[in-house]
């Protein structure tokens, strides 16, 4: 299980470290080749109290599976709009930690810049986990946007305080759009080629299907 130094107990502490990290964060594209990109999905069993993690790998670009992990952690920080990292992260992590692979890239299921104070879970995750990060989310947190074109590939920028902190992205058309923003060590236009990169069929990237999918299969009982 993942030990992380300093992890804040309220929201006001985790306010102040997305403060103080998103500096940190790295907009232009510093990453290596990248033959494998992973899906990391989080989901809750809220009568137990806590998250299960579900990380898929699939080589890239041709995205056949190469590696699968899934583990339990308990819930230490509440469910607050904004701090979405401070849940999952921590759970994250294990699930990267379990995999048989480190992979090149990680497309995550949320924010990166595209957040108010610039550091969503993707950039969270990148961070801590030293990874090439891409934030893919099913929906808007912060900023305006005028509608894509209706086919597949066309974008729009997404806009907050004068600042494109997105694309809003149609992976598939006449379907709607994904909110794709920089994570870590990936720039926007890169991070947009590896989403429909990975998108070759569906709404939602391979690697995010398949990690929600593998999050939601009950555990084998132990015998």
């Amino acid at each position: 299980m993942a030990t992380l130094p300093d992890w804040p107990a309220t929201p006001r502490e985790a306010v102040a470290v997305q403060r103080r990290l998103a500096a940190r964060v790295e907009r232009a594209d510093r990453h290596g080749p990248i033959a494998t990109v992973a899906g990391v999905d989080v989901g809750y069993d809220k009568r137990r109290g806590v998250a299960r993690a579900a990380a898929v790998v699939l080589s890239f670009p041709d995205l056949e599976e190469r590696a699968r992990a899934v583990v339990e952690r308990p819930v230490d920080f509440p469910y607050v709009p904004g701090l979405l990292s401070f849940r999952e992260v921590p759970a994250a992590l294990d699930v990267l930690a379990a995999l048989p692979l480190r992979p090149d890239l990680v497309l995550c299921d949320g924010q990166g810049i595209a957040h108010p104070r610039r550091f969503g879970l993707a950039c969270h995750l990148g961070l801590v986990a030293d990874l090439p990060t891409v934030g893919v989310a099913k929906s808007r947190l912060v900023g305006t946007f005028d509608a894509p074109g209706p086919g597949r590939g066309d974008r729009a920028p997404l806009m907050d305080r004068g600042e494109v902190i997105g694309a809003v992205l149609r992976t598939r058309a006449g379907v709607s759009p994904l909110f794709v923003s920089i994570g870590h060590r990936v720039s926007l236009d890169r991070a947009v080629d590896f989403v429909l990169a990975c998108a070759p069929r569906y709404r939602l990237p391979e690697t995010t299907r398949l990690a929600d999918r593998l999050s939601k299969t009950p555990r084998s009982p132990k015998i």
